[in-house]
């Protein structure tokens, strides 16, 4: 039975637990230099969601072992992540940005989780399907557990909200199947069921006009590229099929350059396009052109405040490991309560 003070103790701590800024977090695969599709379909809104909530932000490089062979590139890929990470507006300061492997209690949160998932719910998961599917030389357990070790990320720390597209709900439901699992089966409340906090994520269509931008599909373009090598991109992507010759009138309608031009070139330019790319007043070339040179100068300050952050990478390392330490106090505190409730004893 607790003592009176034990108790009070136990009503202080939830209080202060209940004045603390709605928590949110994410995280993503160190695939080196981000494209555009990072860009507008999760950086930006990171960098908004900082303000309003505590946000945690992790490279997950445990997460990348599961499909890749070599580890050779590992570092230097969680780096240029951070650069344009950082370049991008996601403050250090503000936010707890690090490498997922340096916060060790995620991969013992996930030893204890995996104890309440059942491996045929594992092997059902379309996203394992898949994921079999483009890598049938390397299905690993690891690649079995992923969603596991992915819930572990988000319980660690405690989420209040995690912010995802509509069609990645299935895999929060997964973390909060999770939580009522092991709550139940240890008669606690330790685990708090994330909520989804929905973001209008733009599908950014790659540079061949057909598949999501991606990196392996080489159809990316860097939001850290020069601008002539922005320029050669551009010239690459795939407009409008049905335009054959330059008189023939286009549909920006079905056109993704002129998908880029809403998002990059101002609204007078964009009118001009829609209007002069239907009656082949324009064509494909210039069309691309214009774009190149919007693109460039909207990525201009960023890609000047990643130049300076790459002078110095030693204080970009340190950012990392600061910001390591901060979500290592979370962690260890959820990991206490977590050994707790299932009667580990204390080491």
């Amino acid at each position: 039975m607790e003592s009176k003070e034990e108790l009070v103790r136990k009503e202080e701590n939830r209080f202060m637990e209940t004045q603390r800024p709605a928590r949110v977090y994410s995280a993503a695969r160190p695939t080196g230099r981000q494209h555009i599709g990072n860009y507008l379909g999760a950086i930006q809104n990171y960098v908004a969601l900082q303000n309003d909530f505590q946000s945690i932000y992790a490279i997950a490089d445990v997460h990348a072992l599961t499909t890749i062979e070599t580890t050779q590139g590992l570092k230097e890929n969680c780096l240029e992540m951070a650069l344009d990470w950082f370049a991008a507006g996601i403050d250090p300061e503000k936010s707890i940005v690090f490498i997922q492997s340096h916060v060790p209690q995620v991969m013992e949160l996930h030893t204890y989780l995996s104890m309440v998932v059942a491996v045929g719910k594992l092997t059902d998961l379309p996203t394992f399907k898949e994921k079999v599917r483009m890598h049938p030389q390397n299905v690993n357990y690891g690649l079995l557990g992923y969603p596991v070790l992915m819930s572990a990320d988000i319980l660690l720390f405690k989420t209040d909200f995690v912010p995802v597209g509509i069609d990645q709900a299935p895999h929060l439901e997964f973390a909060r199947e999770i939580v009522r699992s092991f709550n139940y089966r240890y008669r606690t409340d330790v685990l708090i069921e994330p909520q989804m906090k929905a973001t209008a994520t733009p599908k950014i269509i790659g540079t061949d006009g057909v598949n999501k931008m991606s990196k392996s599909l080489d159809n990316d373009i860097e939001i850290a590229a020069d601008e002539k090598t922005t320029e050669k991109r551009v010239r690459s992507m795939v407009t409008d099929t049905n335009r054959v010759r330059r008189s023939d009138p286009g549909n920006p309608d079905i056109c993704n350059v002129f998908a880029f031009h809403k998002i990059f070139s101002p609204p007078e330019l964009c009118a001009e396009i829609d209007r002069e790319c239907r009656v082949a007043g324009i064509g494909c070339v210039d069309c691309k052109k214009k774009l190149a040179a919007d693109l460039n100068a909207s990525l201009a300050p960023l890609r000047e405040r990643r130049a300076e952050l790459a002078k110095n990478p030693d204080r970009v390392w340190e950012s990392l490991r600061a910001g390591a330490k901060r979500a290592g106090a979370i962690a260890d505190a959820t990991i206490a309560e977590v050994r707790n409730a299932i009667g580990i004893v204390k080491p």
